[in-house]
C-alpha cells in the first residue's frame, strides 16, 4: 500500500496548470494573428521594460537563454518591423534593439491578448478566490510570505 503524496500530487496541479495557460495564451495570440510567437512576445515585453534600447546580451541575461537565442528572436521580430537594430551612441561594436511604432502597436494587442486569456482562465473563480490565489502566487513567486492589502 503506498502512502498519499500530497507534494507530488500539488507538483503535478502546478505543471497541468501550467500547460493550460501556456495553451490558452497561445490560443489567445493566435486568434488576434499577430504573427508573433510566445518567445517573440516575451522578448518584446521585457524590451518594453528597458528605458533605453539595450544590448542583446543584456536580453539574453535577462531572458536567461543564450545569446544566439537572442538574435533568432530579433532577426525575425525586425523582419516583422517590429524592432529596429541601432548603433549604441556611445560604441560603434555595440548595437542595441528598440521597439518600432508596429512593436509598441504589437505590445499593446499582446497586452489585450494576455488579459483576455487572463479572464478565461480565472473565470471559475469568485473575487475572493481570486483575491486568495493572487496572494498565495505571490508567495510562491517570492518565496515568502506576502501580506496583501
Amino acid at each position: 500500500m503506498t502512502t498519499p503524496d500530497p507534494e507530488g500530487q500539488l507538483a503535478e496541479q502546478l505543471l497541468r496548470l501550467t500547460r493550460r495557460v501556456h495553451r490558452i495564451q497561445k490560443r489567445h495570440l493566435q486568434q488576434r494573428e499577430l504573427g508573433v510567437t510566445p518567445a517573440q512576445s516575451r522578448l518584446l515585453r521585457t524590451l518594453a521594460h528597458y528605458g533605453s534600447p539595450p544590448r542583446m546580451a543584456d536580453l539574453a541575461e535577462r531572458l536567461e537563454v543564450v545569446p544566439r537565442a537572442v538574435t533568432t528572436l530579433v532577426d525575425g521580430l525586425e523582419a516583422s518591423g517590429r524592432v529596429r537594430r541601432v548603433p549604441d551612441p556611445t560604441n560603434r561594436r555595440v548595437t542595441r534593439i528598440e521597439l518600432t511604432d508596429d512593436g509598441h502597436r504589437t505590445l499593446g494587442e499582446l497586452r489585450r491578448a494576455r488579459r483576455s486569456a487572463a479572464e478565461e482562465i480565472l473565470a471559475p473563480l469568485s473575487d475572493e478566490q481570486r483575491v486568495l490565489l493572487g496572494g498565495l502566487l505571490d508567495t510562491l513567486i517570492d518565496g515568502e510570505a506576502v501580506t496583501r492589502c
